[in-house]
């Protein structure tokens, strides 16, 4: 044997390799004997015979032809699908074709309707009519020449009858998107022509403010709609109009809602408004406030809270602030106004010795904390108007004495107007009293007036305050109850 040949070692150190190697499979291949006869070469290929046949289409193509075949059912009439979950599942199986683009009425290369209407006669137009109220009718007729040959001028004429009023008021609405110098009167039913176009401002209600000539303006048994800001304040209900038709259709329809607001002061008090449109609705903010000495009687109360004139509220409230808490926490607020002390003879000393050891420094000018009645927010549950009622240390640089520094009675009221569309709006007609459909706590579950008013300007902040009903007890008493003086 060669010496590269490793071949069979002796030695300690073989003998423990040789002992624990693994001992080779008795079951071995011989020459001779029996021999299988099996190509396992032959066994492993697959004959391509027996192969499947190869699919005309991908597996998702066939998918989606048997879902276009079973659910491409469309309605007749409506051409749409009622379940949601067939919509959803066919825009990832149906294949959506992008070169058709949605309908634009204002193709100028559209072809006009106007032969596919003259093929129906005047009597089936009439029929069709004929199950429409009067303000739809109206507005079928004037929608094109054709239709108006067929339908003829009657339909316009009924709206003229008293009993067709809200439709007739109805039917001019929709116009003033074609009319932006115009404005609809509410008390003759017809658009006149606005006279202070672009300079519209709020005027104090015993100045004559007409936006437009028209001869109702100072017939007192047609009173123009407006609502009550402050006392001696009010708006009229043309300037809720203008504002929702700037924010509608362009500023050359009305005017912006920052030029709506004002401030002024009347009867010592001081009165400050804003305003705001949400989801087409015009909100108002009106902040009120006077100086008031502590320790008041109830006599004088009244005389700071309410005017001689009409005995209503110097600052703003809605229709039904008699029924309910909101001129009692405005007296529980007064209330808490701290009073000075006398810190002269025996009886400053005592003072000094008590808040010498309680460890606390009485200073008349601190901020006033207002207790639970009086703190939280107050809800009309009959119209969309919040109220919080605050005491604050504000700066007085007209008083002669020189005391800078007075606590003040800060009322602010948040009120939604309506959308301006008419004087019979839901909101609206709930604030003036007018109607008692409306339920506040259902139409602001989620959010309130004031927190949607306040999240518009990151400048004014509002503290978190608990919302409570102004009338808890539902009772509507009005000048017969004897808690709101």
């Amino acid at each position: 044997m060669s010496a590269e040949s490793p071949g069979p070692k002796s030695g300690f150190k073989s003998f423990f390799s040789n002992a624990l190697r693994p001992k080779k499979s008795r079951q071995t291949l011989r020459k001779g004997g029996s021999r299988s006869t099996t190509d396992l070469r032959q066994a492993v290929r697959p004959s391509l015979d027996d192969a499947p046949p190869m699919p005309d289409m991908a597996p998702l193509q066939v998918h989606r032809m048997k879902y276009q075949a079973q659910h491409a059912n469309l309605d007749s009439q409506l051409g749409e699908r009622q379940d949601y979950t067939t919509i959803i599942h066919s825009i990832g199986c149906l294949e959506m074709d992008d070169t058709t683009g949605p309908a634009d009425i204002h193709d100028p290369n559209r072809k006009p309707g106007e032969g596919d209407i003259a093929k129906l006669s005047s009597r089936l137009w009439a029929h069709v009519a004929w199950y429409l109220d009067p303000a739809s009718a109206a507005s079928l007729a004037v929608s094109s020449s054709t239709l108006y040959h067929r339908l003829g001028p009657w339909y316009l004429q009924a709206l003229e009858a008293p009993q067709n009023r809200e439709y007739k008021m109805q039917f001019l609405i929709g116009m003033e998107i074609s009319l932006p110098h115009h404005l609809l009167c509410f008390q003759c039913g017809r658009y006149h022509r606005r006279t202070q176009e672009g300079v519209e401002r709020i005027r104090p209600a015993h100045v004559l403010n007409p936006l437009f000539k028209c001869p109702e303006v100072t017939n007192m048994l047609n009173p123009q709609a407006r609502t009550r800001i402050t006392h001696g304040r009010t708006l009229p209900f043309t300037f809720v109009q203008l504002a929702t038709r700037a924010h509608k259709y362009g500023p050359q329809y009305g005017i912006s809602v920052e030029d709506m607001g004002r401030r002024w002061q009347r009867d010592n008090w001081s009165h400050a408004s804003r305003f705001f449109i949400h989801e087409g609705r015009l909100l108002m903010r009106v902040t009120s406030q006077t100086f008031a000495a502590a320790a008041l009687p109830p006599a004088s109360m009244r005389m700071l809270l309410f005017s001689r004139e009409d005995y209503w509220p110097y600052f703003s409230a809605c229709a039904h602030w008699r029924d309910g808490e909101l001129m009692a926490v405005c007296k529980c607020a007064l209330g808490h106004i701290p009073e000075p002390r006398d810190t002269g003879g025996l009886q400053g000393l005592e003072h000094k010795v008590k808040d010498r050891i309680a460890g606390q420094r009485f200073d008349p000018n601190s901020l006033t904390t207002l207790c639970g009645f009086c703190r939280p927010m107050r809800r009309c549950p009959e119209c969309p108007s919040e109220y919080l009622t605050e005491v604050k240390l504000c700066e007085d640089k007209s008083d002669p004495r020189r005391l800078v520094f007075k606590q003040a009675i800060v009322v602010t009221r948040w009120t939604d107007l309506g959308d301006g569309s008419t004087p019979n709006c839901l909101q609206w007609g709930a604030i003036n009293g007018k109607r008692d459909d409306f339920d506040s706590f259902q139409h602001y579950a989620k959010r309130g007036i004031a927190s949607v008013f306040e999240a518009a300007f990151t400048a004014d902040t509002l503290p978190g305050q608990r919302v409570l009903s102004m009338n808890p007890k539902k009772k509507k008493l009005g000048e017969a109850g004897d808690t709101w003086y």
